[in-house]
């Protein structure tokens, strides 16, 4: 199994294919390297980032403060891709190792700006920008500068964006399909429904889902609380939903965040259904919040369900590369991110530019990324313009199993919703 786009390795080697046998059919010749970037089949030119020999990539992610729970594990699978990518198949196009620059944002928009302006004249390219504010506030300087970037945050926002490499299922997709499968699946119709987001873009991407959904399967949304970053008491936030007698609970929260939340439910005798957005979780809640009433919503198999092929070649490189990591969700994130980012650069390498204008054009060049089931697989209809991208819609749900790899048993794998169908993105 490739890690990279079979189709475009096939495509590379053909038209090398096609540029040896027309070599060898003409007369001596002064030939000529292609020029600038390389220009279609050529060797790719030396371009920041890029040396002739090695293609350098960025990662823009919280190795510390409140979200490295979230970064930590998510970097490492982009670190696990690359390696077995260049010791098992010399890097992109059989011949280029990446290299991963790491810079730690802190989750502080300011610093992540700072880190990138430290960073983008040494990369190729980024293959994580972890978080939503994050992306929102380095996305203009990645306009200026015309460099591409890869988020690991999956607003909507990102869909239709000229400068990024979105993967996944966005966060208004997970809320749709969770609603749905509350109320249908779980029996949830009539039942009064509420939601507590944080009060940031990230948070403000998972109510735009329910309350689409609201609109969609007809139900009202009983009461709408927010809550701000750096809140150390949210008393009046579960008071305020244990008042309006809330019996499910939709959740937009850094792990960070949940857990005080969840305690302090715990502790108000406030028992509801919640339901998270995926990046809510951390396996160490397994144990701590093993009585709560909680479902989570994300993409992909369960850990070690090695009937998919993607999760079983992520783990064959776990057991090669990475030995103790432990089963995490943000570490197959990583790990597909970095197998999106690789298909890309093995557009540009087949296109022969890895320069910035290179870059931009292999992501318009881009048919599909294709995850072998890790991920849903996401549309970039080549020629179409960013018009036509269109992202998966589907979500897997997860139930609280201590048992199981990484403390979640998946209930419903990879499943859409008719609501989720009919969510249009906008942009472009």
């Amino acid at each position: 199994m490739k890690r990279t786009n079979r189709g475009a390795r096939l495509l590379a080697l053909l038209a090398i294919l096609v540029l040896v046998v027309a070599a060898c059919g003409r007369d001596d010749d002064d030939g000529g390297g292609a020029s600038g970037g390389g220009g279609e089949g050529g060797t790719p030119t030396e371009v920041p980032g890029f040396d002739g020999t090695t293609i350098r990539v960025g990662a823009i992610t919280p190795q510390s403060g409140v979200a490295a729970v979230i970064g930590n594990p998510l970097t490492n699978g982009n670190r696990v891709f690359f390696e077995a990518l260049n010791e098992e198949e010399g890097g992109i196009a059989g011949k280029y190792p990446v290299e991963l620059e790491i810079g730690d944002s802190r989750y502080e928009p300011p610093t992540a700006v700072q880190v990138y302006n430290g960073m983008k004249d040494d990369v190729v390219m980024l293959v994580q920008l972890l978080g939503t504010p994050i992306t929102t506030a380095v996305l203009p300087q990645l306009r200026t500068d015309d460099i591409v970037a890869s988020p690991a945050s999956l607003d909507a926002e990102w869909v239709r964006d000229e400068n990024l490499l979105p993967l996944g299922g966005p966060y208004q997709v997970q809320a749709i399909n969770a609603l749905q499968y509350y109320v249908t699946d779980r029996r949830g119709e009539g039942s009064t429904i509420c939601t507590l987001t944080k009060d940031d873009p990230y948070g403000e991407a998972g109510l735009e889902g329910v309350e689409f959904a609201a609109e969609e399967l007809d139900f009202e949304i009983a009461e709408s609380v927010t809550f701000s970053a750096g809140s150390e008491d949210y008393t009046a936030q579960i008071d305020q939903l244990q008042g309006a007698n809330c019996e499910m609970v939709w959740l937009t929260a850094l792990p960070t965040e949940a857990s005080p939340i969840l305690e302090r439910a715990g502790a108000a005798g406030f028992d509801p259904q919640w339901i998270g957005q995926s990046p809510t979780w951390v396996s160490v809640f397994a144990e701590t919040f093993a009585s709560v009433n909680y479902l989570l919503v994300s993409e992909g198999p369960a850990w070690g369900d090695d009937s998919v092929p993607g999760m079983a070649q992520m783990l064959e490189d776990v057991e090669q590369y990475a030995p103790d990591q432990e089963p995490d969700i943000y570490f197959a994130f990583g790990y597909a991110q970095a197998w999106a980012t690789a298909q890309l650069l093995e557009q540009a390498v087949e296109n022969g530019d890895l320069s910035r204008e290179g870059m931009k054009t292999a992501l318009a060049d881009l048919e599909k990324l294709e995850f072998d089931g890790l991920l849903g697989d996401y549309a970039y209809p080549a020629g179409g313009g960013i018009e036509d991208r269109n992202p998966p819609r589907v979500s897997t749900i997860f139930e609280i199993d201590a048992a199981a790899p990484g403390g979640l048993g998946a209930v419903e794998t990879n499943f859409t919703s008719d609501a989720a169908e009919a969510y249009e993105f906008e942009g472009g």
